[in-house]
């Protein structure tokens, strides 16, 4: 008898329950005895051994399903060795739940946080299998993680539709668009999108150069522009400050966002007409495009087939088109960032689209 356990952790994203799907059809097709169980909200369901029994009959249909059939919550790394408020020790808890269904491995699906998680459960002792999803792509050791090109195809979607609008009405549009830390949505979605100025949390933006891109544009006949900005975009003057002054800052701050300080400081300088669009969590609901589907699925398969071999402690990865087992212990806290030097940008930068620097 073969038993595992699954759950989903962290934000949500397209092509969860193909994953899934991915792997229990491809542990049951190998295997006449399995037992999946599934635990509800992530970690919390480890924690507090809130699960059910799955049958084959809920991997049925779900490949196009989003969201996730578990359902998911955020259980901040950080905290997993601070008890919570009854005293619990979470950690103690989750190998005890582990140890108790007799599980042979647990397949945790998540991103940067909920693989160190896993990663400090295979340190613990138990065995232990990742999937990399976030439409943030930036899950160091994959070429790609699924739910990235779900999102980048909403993300373009928003800024297509603003196209007609924007030439209509001579306005500059800024699109936000998700992405705290690191810039793949907005990049992708910017260059399919045809925005002009595109904004990355990796590339620090000068705002006399954004400013002169418009100009630039205006000068060329140009009656309309359109800014793909990531959530996470930041000015040179920003990124010089220290950690605890830039947090002070934002604090202070009465922008909803960075594109509301985007639209006033252009506005004062050019007195042109702009409008905000942030497709915002959009971008991470509705069915998983093919792409993902066949990704996530690929991705489940060959955790299936890391599971009947016995490899555990590992992230099943894409290098290359090719499947690969990363260790968890290399590929654990690490974030896969933009490089402002890549090829992609400096194409971008070759048709004359505006990073800011």
């Amino acid at each position: 008898m073969l038993r595992i356990g699954m759950l989903t952790s962290g934000g949500d994203c397209q092509a969860l329950n193909a994953a899934m799907r991915g792997v229990v059809k491809g542990l049951s097709a190998q295997k006449e005895k399995l037992e999946v169980y599934g635990f509800i909200d992530g970690y919390k369901g480890l924690m507090y051994e809130n699960y059910k029994k799955l049958t084959s009959n809920d991997f049925s249909g779900i490949l196009t399903q989003g969201g996730t059939i578990l359902g998911t919550s955020r259980q901040p790394f950080k905290q997993m060795r601070n008890p919570d408020e009854n005293g619990l020790d979470k950690v103690e808890a989750m190998k005890s739940t582990y140890k108790k269904l007799k599980l042979d491995c647990l397949v945790v699906l998540g991103g940067n946080g909920t693989q160190k998680t896993a990663n400090l459960l295979r340190e613990e002792g138990l065995n232990v299998i990742h999937l990399p999803k976030t439409i943030d792509n930036d899950i160091w050791g994959t070429d790609v993680t699924f739910g990235f090109q779900s999102a980048i195809d909403i993300a373009t979607n928003a800024i297509d539709c603003i196209h007609t609008t924007a030439a209509s009405h001579s306005r500059v549009f800024i699109v936000e668009i998700m992405g705290h830390k690191v810039g793949w949505i907005t990049l992708f979605a910017g260059i399919a999108g045809g925005a002009d100025i595109i904004l990355l949390p990796e590339i620090p933006y000068d705002m006399d150069k954004v400013i002169k891109a418009l100009e630039k544009r205006n000068k060329a006949g140009k009656k309309f522009s359109i800014l793909a900005v990531a959530e996470g975009a930041i000015s040179k003057e920003d990124a010089a400050l220290s950690k605890k002054e830039l947090k002070a800052k934002r604090a202070a701050s009465t922008y909803p966002s960075i594109s509301y300080e985007l639209a006033e400081q252009i506005k004062e300088r050019t007195g042109q007409e702009l409008r905000i669009t942030i497709p915002g969590h959009t971008q991470r609901g509705g069915s998983p495009d093919p792409y993902d589907r066949v990704l996530a699925t690929r991705l489940g398969s060959f955790a299936a087939q890391l599971i009947l071999e016995e490899k555990y402690g590992y992230m099943a990865a894409i290098q290359n088109n090719q499947m690969v087992a990363v260790p968890l212990e290399e590929a654990a806290g690490k974030l896969k960032t933009v490089d402002p030097d890549c090829d992609i940008i400096k194409g971008a930068k070759t048709m004359g689209i505006s990073f800011g620097d």
